[in-house]
């Protein structure tokens, strides 16, 4: 895998923090196929935030793919593809949080699944690469606006 973390990572924009940032250490993944970060200690103004513990995970792990999906040979008949299968990547990101006074931590969790259809891969990764910096680019742009959804209802 190239996916790589340097720490500190700069967080986005949330209401009440001020240039909060996350420095992370390499952790185990779940499975072999994934490269997982715990955040060990916090920066900027980020009050009532706590970093990982057992209780409280804090966490973010990227999968690739058990299998990568190929195409299947076209149909000589007709000329076309038939089943065109995707392969599955997923980054998920862990914080534990108490959800009221003298209760135990739940954990809270971002899951996002990037589903790659075969073969373009190799015909048109600029198409990828677009996909992609739109998502990361929208999550970044909304980020506070994002937080404040969550917490008030309110799209």
């Amino acid at each position: 895998m190239s996916i790589s973390l340097s720490t500190p990572v700069t967080g986005g924009a949330q209401t009440g923090f001020t240039s909060p940032t996350y420095t992370i250490s390499v952790d185990i993944a779940p499975t072999s196929l994934g490269k997982q970060w715990a955040v060990t200690a916090l920066g900027g103004t980020q009050t009532g935030v706590t970093s990982h513990s057992i209780s409280k995970p804090f966490t973010i792990t990227f999968f690739r793919p058990a299998i990568f999906r190929t195409l299947s040979p076209i149909n000589p008949v007709t000329g076309a593809l038939g089943n065109v299968p995707n392969s599955e990547w997923k980054i998920i990101t862990r914080k534990g949080a108490i959800p009221l006074a003298n209760q135990a931590p739940r954990v809270a969790t971002i899951r996002t699944f990037i589903d790659i259809p075969a073969g373009t891969d190799t015909y048109e990764p600029s198409e990828l690469r677009a996909l992609l910096s739109l998502h990361i680019g929208a999550l970044s742009q909304i980020s506070s606006g994002l937080g404040d959804s969550l917490i008030t209802g309110i799209v």
